[in-house]
């Protein structure tokens, strides 16, 4: 079968290798789509420090079932279904108390575990034993359903800033991601939702997609003083950064309405960590700080019920559809900004 393997960055091969069998405890699956993300362009360009080269990569999973383990019950061949990325081990204190996104065990498909930019995949005994793997609908494709994992975590993240019924919500960047978080604070009931980026013709691209109820293009406008004359100098209740941007993150906070929350959604390169804020806006007003980290199995379960009952829509959010013969390029189209979202059909 056919595999895209990391060995090093710059170094992704196209390779044939033997097929895998399930062992006790596993699933083999046929896998049927794997979408990519931002994060497999930093891996590709930068590597990971959690990554176990030479690996297969890919971790937004969809496929079919071929083969079942032995010990494995409720799932037989020809069953369609999406893997969890994130695996916490199900055992640790911050499991146990409710927090899995932050297991300081945490393994991943596409890192520890063979990804899904492959033919087939083996789904772990670690995933099944934390409930990751969850039965896709007929009516949902399987590229569809395979922006479950994007959705899961960016589910995760509204939970987190606690996004709600009559909230204005800005998020910044207008990649996929920031995309489901316009179209996931809508089905949560934003009242109003306030789309930024830099990249003007991006923005346009995804603001005729997602339709927010204003488009900022912060290379021609300020952006915090833009969304403060939309809230009548008020400002917004969360502000979401999707997007590795220190600058965004900086101007989120003076942003933000009293008693309102950042959400830092986009992580920032790891040799430039650092922001630097004005603490007494956070003190005064009562502003929230929250971080987010993956999604636990449970959101990926519900992210895949939000977009079987249409409630976030993610079929025209795919614009891109490219064979695993075709990954280096589907990362380039994803590196230059040119899609909402690429998928792989291997």
């Amino acid at each position: 079968m056919k595999v895209a393997r990391f060995y090093a960055p710059g170094d992704i091969r196209l390779e044939d290798v033997a097929e895998p069998r399930a062992g006790a405890g596993e699933l083999k699956l046929r896998v049927r789509n794997c979408s990519t993300c931002g994060t497999d362009v930093k891996i590709s360009r930068s590597g990971h420090p959690n990554m176990s080269p030479p690996q297969v990569m890919g971790h937004e999973i969809a496929g079919e079932v071929v083969e079942v383990g032995a010990g494995v019950d409720g799932w037989a061949p020809g069953d369609r279904v999406q893997v969890i990325a994130a695996i916490p081990d199900g055992t640790c204190p911050d499991c146990r108390a409710g927090r899995p996104t932050v297991c300081p065990n945490q393994l991943s498909m596409g890192y520890q575990f063979p990804g899904g930019f492959a033919e087939y995949l083996i789904v772990p005994r670690e995933v099944l034993r934390v409930d990751g793997v969850t039965r896709i609908p007929e009516h949902v494709s399987f590229a569809e359903a395979s922006v479950t994992e994007p959705l899961a975590c960016v589910l995760n993240g509204q939970e987190l800033a606690r996004v709600g019924v009559g909230d204005t919500v800005v998020v910044v960047g207008s990649g996929p991601i920031g995309c489901l978080h316009v179209r996931l604070a809508r089905a949560r009931g934003a009242a109003r939702i306030i789309l930024i980026d830099v990249n003007a013709e991006r923005l346009r691209r995804a603001a005729d997609l997602v339709a927010p109820d204003l488009a900022v293009a912060a290379d021609s406008a300020d952006p915090v003083q833009a969304v403060l004359d939309a809230t009548d100098g008020r400002g917004a209740d969360v502000v979401i950064t999707a997007a590795a941007s220190p600058q965004a993150q900086q101007d989120g906070v003076r942003m933000l309405a009293r008693g309102g929350r950042l959400s830092l959604f986009g992580g920032l390169a790891k040799d430039a960590p650092m922001i630097t804020i004005d603490a007494n806006l956070v003190h005064y007003r009562e502003l929230t700080i929250v971080g987010v980290n993956g999604s636990s199995p449970e959101q990926n379960r519900r992210a895949l019920d939000l977009i079987a009952t249409g409630a976030v829509p993610v079929a025209d959010l795919i614009t891109h559809t490219l064979p695993l013969n075709r990954l280096h390029d589907a990362l380039d189209i994803v590196a230059r900004g040119e899609a909402i979202k690429v998928t792989i059909e291997p």
